[in-house]
């Protein structure tokens, strides 16, 4: 049988969707799930994901799905099967989020970098909260065009460009210990 992408809804996190996702974080999830239950050798990890994804391929009448609410149907499922340790211990973990920098840009506004530092900033604590560690960002140079009220690239762009990856690089430095890594990459186009 093929399953077509286009057929899943879209998962919200935070106030992004995501459109096109796999199923390697559902899989990551539910093997800490499992580690954290002491269930290492949980060997359905493979049959969930699949049973999952071809639910939301095929059975799922939503066209817009929350993060959090495939989460809970994931843990009722786990205690159907009689898997309630795992299913305590399943955490939301979300698919790759790509975050366009142009929105925060254009909100803070020309010559408002700390308003643009201090929304980003909110963005991404909102988006680990709803289970996010891949983030992806995209539009950094335009970004500091708009900061710097430009069309043309200049040295106080590159200055404002090397201050936003800097931050892109060290915002989760100060989380508390023990919470979870996030992996950001600047999108190819920068």
């Amino acid at each position: 049988m093929i399953l077509l992408i286009g057929n899943r809804p879209a998962l919200q996190i935070g106030r992004y969707q995501v459109l096109d996702y796999d199923t390697a974080w559902l899989d990551d999830a539910l093997h800490r799930a499992a580690r954290a239950a002491d269930r290492e050798d949980f060997p359905f990890v493979d049959d969930i994901c699949g049973g999952i994804m071809k639910y939301l391929e095929t059975k799922c009448p939503l066209k817009l799905l929350h993060i959090e609410d495939l989460f809970d149907r994931v843990r009722r499922m786990l205690v159907k099967i009689g898997c309630e340790h795992i299913a305590e211990k399943l955490e939301p973990l979300a698919p790759p989020v790509t975050v366009s920098l142009v929105h925060a840009a254009l909100e803070a506004g020309n010559g408002f970098e700390l308003a643009f530092f201090a929304t980003l900033g909110l963005e991404l604590r909102e988006l680990r909260a709803a289970g996010a560690e891949e983030i992806r960002f995209a539009g950094l140079r335009e970004s500091a065009l708009i900061l710097r009220g430009t069309s043309k690239w200049n040295k106080h762009c590159e200055s404002v460009f090397s201050e936003i990856r800097a931050f892109l690089q060290n915002w989760d430095a100060d989380l508390p210990k023990g919470t979870r890594p996030s992996r950001q990459r600047a999108a190819t186009e920068c």
